[in-house]
């Protein structure tokens, strides 16, 4: 009897680039923090099989940031797998990565399916044109219930770019998914779902969600300042660039790690010779 290999997915999340390494919002500088999350995933022993990145690839949907973006992922030694946020263009990712045939699934939404390993992977376009709070229509719900309904065993992620919860961030509350009971209902029923993965608030967060688990990314560049007051201000910080490493094995399935961009002092030892080190 053969025992499954556990698999590894990174997921990186608003890399909001712009062209040519301009910064953002006159202060990140998101082409450098994304050479070094390559960089970072790159190094990384073992290695992951497969990177989502869920949304806010670029800052404005323009095609030369949608080519800076191409030129970058370039250097990234393992394949990826790109989801449209709210400042993203579906057409103009289309057309700048014809390359990736994933993302020519559904014709009117950058919907996918794909795998890594056993792991199913499964991506919800969330996106409302023009707008930052997300929305998953009739049609974008049926697509997904259809595919849960074809491998109802087998151990699957589902990913969208709004998060499906509160957040306590106000004024990100007001742009997250307009509709999460809509989406539960679909996730409640099939309990292969071993994460809710989604992007769009830049922090870390975790929540109970339809009988699994939701999981936010934080920032690949800067994080959404921490201000759970309902009222406080669009604000931003440089506290460190982030990712999650999503480890499945069949014995426990899915289990998070959230993992910083910088590397820092150590790995020290707790033992020598003589025992715990005192």
């Amino acid at each position: 009897m053969s025992i499954q290999q556990p698999v590894l997915v990174a997921q990186i999340s608003d890399l909001h680039i712009k062209a040519h390494g301009k910064l953002s919002y006159r202060k990140v500088d998101t082409l450098g923090a994304l050479r070094k999350i390559i960089a970072r995933l790159n190094a990384l022993q073992p290695r992951p099989d497969t990177v989502v990145i869920t949304g806010d690839l670029v800052d404005f949907g323009n095609e030369d940031e949608y080519q800076t973006l191409k030129e970058a992922l370039q250097a990234l030694e393992m394949p990826f797998w790109l989801m449209a946020g709210n400042h993203d263009d579906r057409q103009m990712l289309r057309k700048v990565f014809t390359d990736q045939p994933y993302l020519f699934q559904h014709q009117e939404f950058i919907q996918w399916e794909g795998e890594c390993g056993p792991l199913r992977l499964l991506a919800l376009d969330s996106t409302v044109p023009q707008q930052p709070q997300g929305e998953l229509c009739e049609e974008r719900l049926c697509w997904l219930s259809e595919r849960l309904r074809a491998e109802p065993l087998r151990p699957t992620l589902v990913m969208l770019h709004h998060p499906p919860f509160i957040s306590g961030i106000g004024h990100m509350d007001r742009q997250r998914l307009v509709n999460p009971q809509a989406l539960a209902e679909v996730i409640g029923l099939h309990p292969q779902v071993e994460r809710v993965l989604c992007g769009h608030v830049h922090r870390s967060m975790q929540v109970r969600f339809a009988g699994t688990l939701a999981c936010s990314a934080p920032g690949g560049s800067h994080q959404v300042a921490f201000d759970l007051s309902d009222d406080g201000p669009a604000n931003f910080c440089l506290e460190p660039a982030g990712f999650l490493l999503h480890h499945w094995t069949a014995e426990q399935g899915v289990v998070t790690h959230q993992c910083v961009v910088d590397t820092f002092a150590g790995p020290y030892p707790f033992y020598d010779e003589n025992g715990l080190i005192d």
